[in-house]
């Protein structure tokens, strides 16, 4: 007779933020950083200092057109994502909404956070009246591409000179998704 280890479930939760607590400042900044260490990160290329991220973050939630989403694994922060919405003077484009920042940190993947966090963003930009969702993505970030794509993303053009990585000039491609 063999016996197999059963692996306990796992507790998946995406929500939409607008305060951090102490714990929660350094979950997230510990998934960005790992997100950022794995090539997955969003614009950066090595971690900051702790204290420029932790800026960033508590910068991102005082921003007036920013919703920041957070992905919980088993309660701990392991990925985010942003919606930007357009400026008030932007009315020729005030229909449409931006996806952008968007990680999970390399040790929370494969449990769903990715497109829960997408959906979540997708749900909240709908509500708010938007009918069109935007978002770019590095031509490398092949798992992203997948996943925008599965969810009815619309590639609409590319830029050869998007991104430059260890010297590398890396091409990027732009996404559009009707949300009504």
């Amino acid at each position: 007779m063999s016996t197999h280890a059963i692996e306990p479930p796992v507790s998946v939760f995406v929500e939409h933020i607008t305060e951090l607590g102490r714990g929660d400042m350094e979950d997230l900044c510990d998934a960005a950083e790992a997100a950022i260490v794995d090539g997955n990160g969003f614009g950066w290329l090595t971690p900051p200092p702790r204290s420029t991220l932790e800026s960033y973050w508590r910068g991102v939630l005082v921003m007036p057109r920013r919703e920041v989403f957070v992905g919980r694994l088993d309660g701990v922060i392991a990925a985010s994502a942003q919606l930007a919405k357009p400026a008030p003077n932007q009315e020729s484009s005030s229909f449409a909404a931006t996806l952008t920042t968007q990680f999970v940190a390399p040790w929370a993947r494969g449990h769903g956070l990715a497109r829960g966090l997408v959906e979540a963003v997708e749900r909240a930009a709908r509500d708010d009246g938007f009918e069109v969702m935007n978002l770019d993505v590095r031509e490398t970030q092949e798992a992203a591409i997948t996943l925008y794509e599965g969810l009815g993303y619309h590639r609409w053009g590319s830029h050869p000179a998007y991104a430059r990585i260890g010297g590398e000039t890396i091409a990027g491609h732009f996404y559009t998704k009707r949300l009504a």
